[in-house]
């Protein structure tokens, strides 16, 4: 009896994977049609999407050509610069370090990056590592982010012009030199080369591939992001993208020249790594066999401190992406790419959408080809 039990069990697993296979095959269809016909529709050079669900990936693909001049098609081994999607990487280190004790989301931001960052029309009000992270600052990108330069009032005598008029706290201005300061503060703390420290703490615990230099990383791999021209109703290569800046890394000094590796917008990726780092953030920082950061940093990541933007620190919300559903993660825009990551962690799924180029306009605070990607793969494998 016991033996037609077990069996009978074999047969119901048997049949229910061979079942949950095929329906994944049938739903792979359904997205791909779905698909192609937004880049039928829109002008896309290519796609790289994954969809998780049960904080599992179960789908990826990709679409159209990962170099157009070359005619090489893009594959699931394609990374790409992510562009700001980015900040939340430099976001969790940041966590990381709050955890040990090193620094606090609530430390003068002057103490740690090494010079005063004051906004002079509120020369008494602290700006703290917080706003920073959550871009509540008051800092704005009007004379550069390239460089920390341009806010340092020892560089810049003009540094006043980095400062908008509302008090620090008081509101919200997204803001890339944020994070590219802030990417300053972890090597300051941690001695330690930006991307390497990265990579060490965050890409490898979770074995994902990618990083912040361009010269550690497979060229071959890299997708080749274009900007649309719509006079010329061109693709145009954006080499900018992966310049690698080898001489500038070499003469790299910690805590001061570290925009070089871009914190604000410089990883690359593929989007299936993307989307293990984003099941790590819907897990609340859980890893397989440990942690990359705790449940309440997590949380607090995850948690808006501005209703005007819904922004928490290196996470935003969103209940505009996919309507009845409240998401949680990051777009990313430069260069021609399109990015975004968006996750409900409640509900355990995610979808990851990658563009290197397309020439659609914006819906509702999205890219439209970005935002049609999304609901397609949401109502083919999530709805």
């Amino acid at each position: 009896m016991k033996k037609h039990f077990i069996l009978l069990g074999l047969f119901i697993s048997l049949f229910y994977f061979k079942s949950n296979a095929q329906s994944i095959q049938e739903k792979s269809l359904i997205a791909e049609e779905g698909i192609q016909r937004i880049i039928q529709e829109e002008k896309v050079v290519g796609f790289s999407v994954a969809v998780v669900k049960n904080n599992k990936i179960i789908y990826t693909h990709s679409f159209g050509m990962q170099d157009l001049e070359k005619n090489i098609p893009l594959t699931n081994q394609a990374i790409f610069r992510i562009a700001s999607i980015s900040k939340s990487f430099t976001a969790t280190s940041i966590m990381q370090l709050v955890e040990a004790g090193k620094i606090s989301l609530d430390d003068d931001f002057s103490n740690l990056i090494g010079f005063k960052v004051r906004n002079p029309k509120y020369p008494n009000t602290i700006i703290t590592l917080r706003m920073v992270l959550s871009h509540t600052s008051s800092i704005n990108d009007s004379q550069g982010y390239f460089s920390l330069d341009p806010i340092n009032p020892k560089t810049n005598p003009e540094f006043a012009k980095c400062y908008n008029n509302y008090e620090p706290g008081k509101g919200y201005a997204y803001c890339n030199l944020n994070y590219n300061m802030a990417g300053a503060v972890i090597e300051k703390i941690t001695g330690e080369r930006f991307d390497q420290y990265i990579k060490k703490n965050v890409l490898e615990p979770l074995g994902i591939y990618g990083g912040y230099c361009v010269d550690s990383l497979d060229k071959s791999r890299f997708a080749t992001l274009y900007e649309y021209n719509k006079d010329s109703s061109k693709f145009i290569a954006s080499p900018a993208a992966y310049n690698p800046r080898s001489e500038e890394i070499k003469n790299h000094t910690l805590g001061i020249t570290t925009p070089i590796f871009s914190p604000t917008g410089g990883m690359k990726i593929s989007a299936t790594d993307l989307a293990k780092y984003m099941i790590m953030h819907a897990r609340k920082g859980k890893n397989k066999g440990g942690r990359i950061i705790s449940k309440k940093s997590a949380i607090q990541m995850q948690t808006k401190l501005s209703d005007e933007e819904n922004y928490g620190l290196g996470l935003e919300t969103s209940d505009k992406l996919i309507p009845g559903e409240i998401m949680c993660g990051h777009t990313g825009s430069a260069y021609g790419l399109y990015s975004a990551m968006f996750f409900n962690a409640k509900k355990k799924f995610g979808i990851v959408v990658i563009c290197n180029g397309c020439g659609a306009a914006f819906d509702s605070g999205f890219n439209k080809v970005i935002r049609r990607t999304v609901t397609t793969l949401y109502d083919s494998f999530i709805k």
